[in-house]
């Protein structure tokens, strides 16, 4: 289980603006990664046009915001565009970064047991240590507390 203080695993993962994106590449800058269920979702929707609107306070504060999910690049590149998203989702579909983050979870919907992608973020400071850990987190509101967090 990735806690506060550990070293966030490294990863390189396809990006829906193309080319891949590597953790590492990003030391320098505090970045906010987020996983969360399913493109174009009522709750993943809310969360993503909250992290829209608050791109550029991530930005004043040198924080990099990237989104996961086991979703493919082409439901990526249509969830961006529907919403005029204004940063990268990355495509996890092995599920490979999600479980090393520990999020790949056991979930329960009206009886049904399947496996799916606890809403969570972490914040990663410039020298690539986890300074922040937030599970399960509610949608609306999340992208506010973390330019709040980080603006200090």
């Amino acid at each position: 289980m990735i806690e506060k203080g550990s070293r966030a695993p490294d990863f390189t993962l396809a990006s829906d603006e193309g080319g891949d994106v590597t953790l590492s590449s990003l030391r320098g800058k505090r970045v906010v990664l987020y996983f969360y269920p399913k493109d174009d979702t009522p709750g993943c929707t809310i969360q993503a046009c909250d992290f829209r609107d608050a791109t550029p306070a991530f930005g004043e504060l040198d924080a990099v915001v990237l989104g996961v999910s086991a979703d493919s690049l082409e439901s990526h590149g249509k969830f961006r565009k529907k919403f005029g998203l204004n940063f990268p989702l990355l495509a996890d579909e092995d599920h490979s970064v999600c479980e090393a983050y520990g999020v790949w979870k056991e979930k329960s919907m009206y009886g049904r047991k399947f496996m799916g992608i606890e809403r969570s973020t972490f914040l990663i400071d410039e020298e690539g240590t986890v300074a922040e850990v937030w599970r399960n987190v509610k949608a609306k509101g999340h992208a506010e507390m973390l330019a709040e967090v980080l603006g200090g």
